[in-house]
């Protein structure tokens, strides 16, 4: 072992040789686009998973081979489908494909938004800011939860009976 006595000030010079080494940088992000000029994503919500492609077009939304309006009847579900293009102000400017599978209704539409908002960032990476802070990149995680044995339903309890 050899015996060495650092200083504090080699040690700031040693931490300014590895400070020009390897400059540190901030995560980018870049635009993703596939050969065919779409952005790809995937998004989740609850038990549905939906596989989302957005490209430049008159802004038709078409999910699993059927119209926007077909498919989700409620006007909710359409009017979550859209608040990622408003919060955007894109509304119009892309169309989207979407397959979704799994889960119901409310659940596949908060897939395909979130699918949709995932996708718009890929496309055009200045719009991220917007739509994290409107809370639309963040993945829901909240899932049904499991039932356990000896109980109704997954904390419902049975009716307590003296006799």
């Amino acid at each position: 072992m050899a015996e060495e006595t650092k200083t504090l000030d080699s040690l700031q010079d040693l931490k300014q040789v590895v400070a020009t080494v390897v400059p540190e940088k901030a995560a980018e992000h870049v635009q993703k686009i596939d050969s065919l000029g779409r952005a790809y994503a995937t998004g989740k919500r609850k038990n549905a998973v939906a596989r989302v492609w957005l490209k430049s077009g008159p802004g038709k939304i078409t999910v699993n081979g059927r119209e926007l309006e077909v498919y989700f009847a409620r006007p909710v579900l359409r009017m979550l489908i859209h608040q990622p293009l408003t919060a955007a102000n894109r509304q119009g400017q892309f169309d989207v494909l979407a397959t979704v599978v799994g889960g119901g209704l409310s659940g596949q539409a908060g897939a395909v938004r979130h699918g949709i908002s995932k996708a718009l960032t890929f496309f055009e990476p200045a719009l991220r800011p917007v739509l994290k802070k409107g809370g639309f990149l963040t993945r829901d995680a909240r899932v049904v939860e499991r039932k356990k044995y000896g109980r109704r339903k997954a904390r419902r309890r049975f009716q307590f009976s003296k006799r």
